[in-house]
This record gives structure tokens, sequence and C-alpha cells, in this order.
């Protein structure tokens, strides 16, 4: 991408500091703290808004990518990108493990979460990039592992004039000792079309 700029892990603001944070050359080391996680009432009763997320403004016109690698070992472990405009109002999109194995998802919150996934098992313990455009009234969540093609995770809505941030984000609801490498965080252009 032509205006692609690498945003660096200073620029941006921690919403729920994690258990501990490493730089590690480029890279960021994120240790999620036991219980963290980001839901809304939906099917399990709860409101957690206690995850982990290093937020930097993210603005109509443009798109937030996030790449990171880990292996997942506990149910829900979890991370990715998340994009918040309030406690009732965030999307977040990842690689979470459930049932057994990893599985790529989104989750998209006006009030009450919901919850999409495809599983994913060959992507474990690789590079995955998670990419969000924000244009008009829509959020485009694309991602893919390693320089494999691009997949669309979602399509979801969120208002123009919302001011929101985005950014790499970590959970570890059941679990100590969640580790993620962050390897990269980077703000372009949008996607130019829904469909390729």
């Amino acid at each position: 991408m032509e205006n692609r700029r690498a945003i660096e892990w200073s620029e941006a603001a921690w919403l729920n500091q994690p258990e501990a944070v490493l730089a590690d050359g480029s890279n960021l080391l994120v240790t999620a703290r036991k219980g963290s996680d980001f839901w809304r009432t939906t099917s399990y009763g709860f409101v957690h808004d206690d995850g982990h997320a290093l937020l930097t403004d993210f603005g109509v016109g443009t798109a937030i990518e996030v790449a990171f690698v880990a292996s997942f070992e506990e149910l829900y472990d979890q991370a990715g990108l998340l994009i918040r405009v309030d406690e009732q109002t965030w999307i977040k999109a990842g690689i979470e493990y459930t049932d057994g194995a990893p599985y790529l998802g989104a989750v998209v919150t006006h009030g009450r979460s919901d919850w999409s996934l495809a599983p994913v098992p060959e992507w474990d313990g690789r590079e995955v990039t998670i990419r969000a455009s924000r244009t008009g009234d829509a959020i485009t969540l694309r991602a893919r592992c390693e320089d494999e093609p691009w997949r669309m995770v979602r399509l979801a809505p969120l208002d123009p004039g919302a001011t929101a941030a985005a950014g790499p984000m970590v959970c570890a609801p059941t679990r100590e000792g969640l580790t993620v490498r962050f390897t990269s965080f980077a703000v372009t252009d949008p996607d130019a079309a829904l469909h390729s």
C-alpha cells in the first residue's frame, strides 16, 4: 500500500494494562491477565470489559493492520485487533481458541455482543495479520496467514460520526501465562472495494 506507515508501540495507549509488556527488537511481547476478556451479555449473561488493547485513533478513510504470532492452548485464548468507540460499541477480530482448535472470528458489539467464527487449525503458531478498513458507515475485516491471500472475515456497521480507536488486542479469559508476540502495527489506505 502506498500510504502505509508503521505505528510505533509508544504512539498508542493501553486500555487495561496487561500483566506484562516487553519490547523484543521491533516486536512487542504482551502477557494477558487471567480473566481478561471483551464481551457483553449475549448467551453468557456477563459483561467483560477488561481485555487488553493498545489503541490509536482510527478515522474514516483509513485502515489499521495488526500482525501477531501465538500458539493458543486454553479455551478462549485470543489475540487480534480491537476497534473501540466505548464500552458498549466495539468490534474485535482475530484468532480465538475454542473446541480444541484456533478459529478466525469476529465479535461485533452494539449493546450486546455477537460472534462469528471459522476453524483455521493450519494457522496455529504462524504469523496472522488482521486488517480493518473504515469507510463510510462500515468496517471491513480481513485476515491472512503469512503471505497467503486475504480472507474476508466480516462486514460490520459503525457510525461514520463516531470517534473510534483501534489496535492490537489480547485476552486470556481462563488462564495465566498467555503471551502473544505482536510483530507489526500499521495504518494504511482502506480497501478500495468490498469485493476484489
